[in-house]
């Protein structure tokens, strides 16, 4: 789930993992057991942006049909909006308690389920393309604004299939298009647009040319869709590591200008165990918590 507030000053971006992907520490131990793996991260963008991402083990998991919990966190469904309690301490340089809850009121939910190889072995699904969302975090985290949630899920470590991906959701009219660009390890490409109405209905577009703008601050490239002639700029900063970066982009499509939330995710550079040891100061691990011990 990502959203950004109605006067684009602040963002919000949260990911609930069953093996987390972009844990040191899920590699580390082989990827055999994805259920003691597991995170909900939670990061906020703007001025005293926070960013947590905790690794747990199976004993802090707890799932129904309409809830998902780790450790101290959870998301739960409730009369038709997704509602996510969160109390975790965010990583360094900002050693801080984040806590408070995250409403998501989708305007509708898709059934659209896209395979991102030819074997379906990782799979994308857009469950609320375009939604609501109510941020009510302490520390004076509170604003309205524009979001979506999905979900991938995959088989194999993404760096096994995968060299370089893109991905861009952007709010257009009363819905939002979509966009997943990919690179395969085995030399096949993806790309891929979705237009989404009010209503959920979706439909493939022809999306226009993938469009370069300017590095990340680790000299991640981007790209993103654009109709021809414009340049599509970074309008607000999220996330940057040395393999992946989000923000949000303003690009026009269809001859409507838009900001939506865009990521590029660099694989060859995350398959580099020189970065594990990096991202463990971001990730600590807590394989220990139990909901016995609270």
């Amino acid at each position: 789930m990502d959203g950004v507030s109605d006067d684009g000053t602040r963002a919000i971006s949260v990911i609930a993992f069953i093996g987390s992907v972009f844990s040191p520490w899920y590699r580390w131990s082989g990827r055999r057991r994805p259920h003691n793996h597991v995170c909900i991260n939670v990061a906020t963008y703007g001025p005293g942006g926070r960013f947590t991402m905790t690794d747990r083990g199976e004993r802090a998991l707890r799932t129904a049909r309409d809830r998902f919990e780790v450790g101290p966190s959870k998301l739960t469904w409730r009369g038709g909006r997704l509602e996510i309690d969160v109390d975790e301490i965010s990583s360094l340089p900002l050693v801080s308690r984040v806590r408070g809850r995250i409403t998501v009121t989708p305007s509708a939910l898709t059934s659209v389920e896209m395979p991102l190889t030819p074997d379906g072995g990782h799979i994308w699904r857009p469950f609320a393309p375009t939604a609501r969302i109510e941020v009510d975090l302490n520390r004076g985290w509170q604003f309205s604004g524009h979001g979506y949630f999905d979900a991938n899920f995959g088989t194999r470590a993404l760096e096994t299939d995968f060299s370089y991906w893109t991905w861009g959701r952007f709010p257009l009219g009363d819905g939002s298009a979509c966009f997943y660009d990919a690179e395969r390890r085995d030399g096949t490409t993806l790309a891929t647009g979705i237009r989404f109405d009010g209503a959920g209905r979706a439909e493939v577009m022809t999306p226009p040319a993938r469009t370069r703008f300017t590095r990340s601050l680790w000299a991640v490239r981007r790209e993103t869709r654009a109709d021809p002639g414009y340049q599509p700029r970074q309008v607000k900063a999220m996330l940057d590591a040395p393999f992946y970066t989000r923000s949000v982009v303003r690009t026009r499509i269809g001859g409507e200008e838009t900001e939506g939330v865009h990521e590029a995710l660099d694989l060859k550079r995350f398959a580099s165990p020189l970065l594990k040891p990096m991202l463990a100061v971001r990730v600590p691990r807590r394989p220990g918590w139990s909901f016995a011990d609270g």
